[in-house]
């Protein structure tokens, strides 16, 4: 790099390794704040990605467009609104469906949201202070380095040189991992063998060509990457649905499915809600964790947070029952509300609602959603892929259904438990699971399109806890769903994202950080500060400047882009960050002038 470059009175430098949604959300925060706190300084923003500013890798151009996203239209924004608590201002924009014209309830595919992430990028930029100049680096960061008193330099692949950074925020997005042992043990197996192993992977990124048309394929994981290789093996191997019939090509394998539950992630709610809104948080708020944060002997999730998360997923279900739906119920909503808050966890919380609410059916049992195969056994394999296709039809039903909507309530309900628990940082894998099992599964169409596979005799349900076995030269799958049975094949998909670890990240910037002290959690994330996303040490120190956002933190959340007005914690920290960034930056000018 050129001495100009280094030179003290050039701009001040702020490089984003990561120029996706997380990115692009930065950007605009930095755009809304400036005025407030960086008004007439220069500065130099270099965006790093080998992909599109704006779409990143998930969203960009160059995927199939059979592949959808898993939310309506109408509940994709990427700007802020009223519902987002932060120091900044509100700079509200339009949804996607608003931005592309489209009814809300469509389920677009991922290009036309990739153009929508590239048009809020175009708007973010131009929005900045003519002071404020972004550059995109169409390549990958290979390591970080530099003092923590002084400028950083980001080394890229291809050049020799680094760019010289006076702040670095990792906005990477999702993760290419090395495989777990498991893993590692079936691809030895499968190279030995002849047989085809694909490890967890983001589905439009994998070499499905491999598996070969009419054989058994082992699809280990019933969750949306599920979903996209289901669609990219079927409809774009030339099939289609004529109404619910599916009409194969000929060009498809035999999907064996199963999961740690055995059954797809719940359907998206297919109506819109009415009426009063549960006046959430109610019993796990700022004031709850605050208390959990100062316990100084820690927190346990499943003794100390799960109980307040429980209840108050049944307070937002409740709520909706006894004011929307209170026919079905057996006592005021004032005298269940105030013994509901008055009662222990438990059998007394249990017996009140067995008390207030006559059908099973109304009262809300986490357990029983979250494992619904559990103890249960089929006595043949022909009898399970009928049950379980009743399973899903009911499942559709209740989920487009409104007299079902204590549903969307406790959806409201995850919504702001989320929001709440990222302030906690790292509190397992276990939670983000359930999430997704319950909040973030495929629209209805997807799983009517899973009932014609299954009835076509293309997909085909193994069970719960899966379990897979290489042995005798293939894969074997079995699940005491269906006691007795088991499959073979040649074939076995991961069908799930790797977990964004440090450790066994393949991204060579994330291993550099690790093994220069980076901290980390017992899962394996980058540990930043709650505050702004600095990036912690093993002491727990934050560095000044290295920041960072997104799922490879313990600072993670649902998305990057959220529903409106749902407080957006991940708009909540792109501004936390935009700001900390900007202020450091603005007194690092006047100490030179100084």
């Amino acid at each position: 790099m050129s001495s100009e470059t280094l030179d003290p009175e050039a701009p001040a430098t702020l490089v984003i390794v990561g120029a996706g949604p997380r990115g692009t959300g930065l950007i605009e925060r930095i755009a809304a704040n400036a005025p407030e706190l960086y008004a007439g300084s220069g500065l130099d923003i270099h965006l790093v990605d080998p992909h599109p500013p704006g779409a990143g890798r998930i969203w960009r151009a160059a995927q199939s467009p059979l592949l959808w996203m898993n939310s309506h239209a109408e509940d994709v924004t990427m700007f802020t609104d009223e519902s987002v608590e932060m120091a900044g201002p509100v700079r509200p924009g339009p949804t996607l469906h608003e931005w592309a014209g489209i009814d809300g309830r469509t389920f677009a595919d991922r290009q036309l949201q990739g153009s929508y992430l590239r048009w809020v990028h175009e708007q973010a930029v131009a929005a900045l202070p003519p002071e404020i100049t972004v550059h995109h680096h169409p390549g990958r960061a290979l390591r970080v380095s530099g003092p923590r008193s002084g400028r950083q330099q980001v080394w890229l692949e291809g050049r020799d040189q680094p760019l010289p950074a006076d702040l670095v925020v990792l906005a990477h997005g999702h993760l290419d991992a090395e495989l777990d042992d498991e893993q590692r043990e079936l691809a030895a197996y499968a190279t030995e063998h002849g047989l085809v192993h694909l490890p967890p992977d983001f589905t439009a990124d994998s070499d499905l060509s491999a598996l070969p048309a009419g054989e058994p394929v082992l699809v280990r994981g019933f969750g949306l990457a599920f979903v996209d290789l289901m669609v990219l093996l079927t409809e774009g191997r030339g099939g289609r649905y004529e109404g619910d019939t599916y009409v194969p090509s000929g060009r498809e394998p035999v999907l064996y499915v199963g999961s740690r539950r055995g059954v797809p992630y719940h359907s998206k709610i297919g109506y819109d809600w009415t009426g009063e809104r549960p006046p959430l948080p109610r019993f796990l708020g700022p004031a709850e964790i605050d208390e959990l944060l100062a316990r100084p002997e820690g927190f346990d999730f499943r003794r100390d947070v799960w109980p307040l998360v429980e209840k108050e997923l049944g307070f937002a279900h409740y709520h909706r029952l006894f004011t929307v739906h209170a026919e079905r119920t057996a006592i005021a909503w004032t005298d269940f509300e105030e013994k509901y808050e008055a009662a222990s966890e438990g059998a007394e919380r249990e017996a009140l609602v067995a008390s207030a609410v006559p059908d099973p059916r109304d009262r809300l049992d986490l357990a029983a959603l979250d494992r619904p195969l559990d103890g249960v056994a089929y006595g043949s394999f022909a009898e399970f892929q009928e049950g379980l296709r009743g399973y899903v039809e009911d499942d559709l039903s209740r989920r487009h259904d409104a007299a079902h909507s204590t549903d969307l309530a406790v959806f409201l309900g995850l919504l702001s438990v989320y929001g709440q628990l990222v302030r906690l940082g790292d509190i397992g894998s276990w939670w983000h699971g359930f999430f997704s099992y319950l909040a973030s599964g495929p629209p209805g169409p997807r799983l009517r399109q899973l009932l014609a596979l299954s009835r076509a005799g293309v997909l085909k349900f193994v069970g719960a806890d899966m379990a897979v076995h290489a042995r005798d030269g293939v894969f074997r799958a079995s699940s005491a769903t269906v006691p007795g049975f088991s499959v073979e094949a040649r074939a076995l998909v991961e069908a799930r994202l790797p977990e964004p670890t440090l450790r066994r990240a393949l991204d060579p910037l994330l291993r550099e950080l690790h093994a220069d002290g980076a901290g980390e959690t017992p899962d394996g994330l980058l540990r930043v500060d709650r505050a702004d996303g600095r990036v912690l040490d093993r002491a727990g120190l934050p560095h000044p400047r290295r920041f960072a956002l997104g799922p490879h933190t313990d600072g993670r959340t649902p998305g990057a882009f959220t529903r409106p007005r749902t407080g957006g914690p991940a708009f909540r920290q792109n501004d936390a960050t935009a700001r900390a960034a900007l202020v450091f930056l603005r007194d690092l000018g006047a100490d030179a002038v100084g």
